[in-house]
């Protein structure tokens, strides 16, 4: 594999080659002590010299004396927001005379490049390609938003106190699914970025930013930088026969344990880079003469997500709580062949009463005898 070198005062060619190949960047930035994903048009948007502290229910940015780019991991937004976006209307209509009139949505699909994406969350789109664009049903919003996106990932030289990526085998170094991956480096006073090449489209748009091969030395600064990270994560999951376990575990007395805690307020499902479920508004003006759909994100921990005729399917605390587990963890392999978690820590790190999916799977483990009790 030939590797790459971007010296750090040539990262901004980086993202001006990507803004005049017609890209919209979406990048880290800081905003009410958080790091989100937005629009940037200069480096200095990016979160220079910050590191994040997480733990369960804890969250807090420092600033640091190095200008590091990528010292931080991830925050409470997903790369998901602009992918299956939480709002977006499904189609419109008017009335007209003597009928109706379907009103064409005329929105452009938007060009991102998403520059920061770590290992999980590359993982975790891969997860949301098959449920949008790989089975019997595709939806087209997520299809052409997908198709246009480019993605510049970079690998994470530091693991957050919930961070579990490890054990989850999403991380933390990329492997597939970019167009270009970068490692930071900081070391001897010098400043760079090892890069690797995933893509034709990436291969093109390298030609226009100021590179040299990586010597064998920076290339092995870099993967140590890795090895380093993997060898630190915050948080551990033992996913080996998981699934099986908590399917025979779906009577266990400590799903009522966690209920006792859990406040259903469906903040793991929105920070959460897989989850997909939504709900649909039928929307009609004052007067009768428009109507729209509208997609919004939905979380099974809501009562009125599992509403039928006559009442909800999963009433209490302890149910919604167990559906949302059980199908990360168990049910998500049988419908799509993989776990539904990558391990980015963020359901812990948001909880505000500090539930821990590790720790809540540990002690279904620790309870199993085999035999469903």
């Amino acid at each position: 594999m030939t590797t790459f070198l971007l010296e750090r005062e040539d990262f901004p060619a980086l993202l001006k080659t990507l803004t005049d190949a017609g890209y919209q960047v979406i990048a880290p930035t800081v905003r009410e002590g958080a790091i989100v994903y937005d629009e940037i048009e200069s480096i200095a948007e990016l979160p220079i010299g910050y590191h994040d502290e997480q733990e369960a229910a804890f969250y807090r940015l420092h600033p640091t004396k190095d200008k590091a780019l990528f010292s931080y991991v991830v925050g409470p937004q997903s790369w998901k927001r602009f992918l299956h976006p939480p709002e977006v209307r499904l189609w419109q209509a008017k009335r007209v005379e003597g009928g109706m009139e379907i009103v064409p949505n005329t929105q452009a699909v938007p060009r991102y490049a998403f520059v920061g994406v770590r290992a999980c969350e590359l993982h975790a789109i891969a997860i949301q390609d098959k449920i949008f664009m790989q089975g019997e049903f595709v939806d087209p919003i997520y299809q052409a938003r997908r198709e246009a996106a480019l993605i510049v990932a970079v690998n994470c030289g530091v693991a957050g106190g919930t961070c579990f990526c490890a054990s989850m085998h999403t991380g933390p170094q990329v492997t597939s699914g970019f167009d270009l991956a970068l490692t930071e480096v900081l070391e001897d006073g010098r400043h760079y970025f090892v890069v690797e090449v995933g893509s034709d489209t990436g291969k093109e748009l390298w030609k226009d930013v100021p590179h040299r091969k990586a010597k064998p030395e920076e290339a092995a600064a870099a993967q140590h930088i890795i090895e380093h990270t993997a060898a630190h994560m915050g948080r551990e999951l033992d996913i080996d026969g998981l699934p099986e376990i908590i399917t025979r575990k779906i009577e266990s007395p400590r799903w009522e344990t966690i209920a006792q805690t859990c406040l259903a307020c469906a903040n793991c499902t929105m920070v959460c880079p897989t989850c997909f479920c939504n709900t649909i508004e039928d929307v009609t003006d004052l007067t009768g003469g428009s109507a729209e759909r509208i997609r919004k994100w939905d979380s099974c921990f809501t009562m009125d997500f599992s509403y039928i005729h006559g009442g909800s399917v999963r009433y209490s605390t302890k149910a919604r709580y167990r559906q949302w587990l059980t199908h990360k963890l168990a049910t998500w392999v049988e419908q799509f062949g993989t776990l539904g978690c990558v391990g980015c820590g963020r359901c812990i790190t948001w909880c505000p009463v500090a539930i821990d999916i590790t720790a809540e799977a540990a002690a279904i483990r620790q309870s199993d005898d085999g035999k469903g009790k």
